[in-house]
């Protein structure tokens, strides 16, 4: 496939570096991993290749996005190809396997409400039983203050659309206890983002 398939997230070039670091530290040295939400494919194409016990399936709900992971991660054997998965479905692709873990980076906030319950419910249908649901982004935070940049963020995202914005923690929390998911580590990740883990 065309290179030029390829977009570019400057976000994710900034904390694809740091996502990997906490990847390598959470993970096992195999297993197999669902990213929801993967976007342009930069955080397949840079962590899979330091994972080699683990194979990496991306997805996305959109085509040009499925079209640039694709580009992105064409010469990695163990990033298959692309899934189209819409989080809000009742069900996702049929699947053989549970998941040893479960990424998501950056969706929460430029999604409707509806989709975390839905990713959460997903999440506890299809991962393993020791399986970690791991996500990524920036959150707001009972009794912390949050950062000028990420109210701004908040701001610019509710004026494009208001049914986006930063979810507050404990509503995202509430959420996965709901389905028998369980905080387990909250990791402070550079530029004010949160890395969540979570297992039953």
């Amino acid at each position: 496939m065309d290179n030029d398939q390829r977009r570019h997230s400057a976000a994710a070039e900034r904390n694809q570096g740091p996502i990997l670091a906490q990847l390598l530290r959470l993970l096992p040295a195999h297993g197999v991993l669902l990213e929801i939400a993967s976007g342009t494919g930069q955080h397949a194409a840079h962590c899979a290749p330091s994972l080699p016990g683990w194979r990496w399936q991306p997805s996305d709900g959109d085509a040009d996005s499925r079209a640039s992971i694709t580009a992105w991660c064409q010469h990695l054997p163990q990033v298959l190809p692309p899934l189209h998965v819409d989080v809000m479905a009742p069900s996702w692709p049929a699947m053989t396997e549970p998941w040893d873990a479960i990424f998501c980076a950056n969706l929460l906030h430029i999604a409707p409400w509806a989709v975390c319950p839905a990713l959460m419910q997903g999440a506890a249908r299809l991962l393993a039983p020791q399986g970690l649901l791991i996500l990524y982004g920036p959150f707001l935070i009972d009794g912390v203050e949050t950062a000028p940049g990420n109210l701004a963020f908040d701001i610019d995202l509710r004026s494009r659309n208001p049914a986006w914005g930063l979810r507050r923690l404990g509503d995202v929390l509430d959420q996965a206890q709901a389905v028998g998911l369980h905080l387990q580590e909250r990791v402070a990740m550079p530029a004010n983002n949160q890395l969540l883990v979570l297992r039953r």
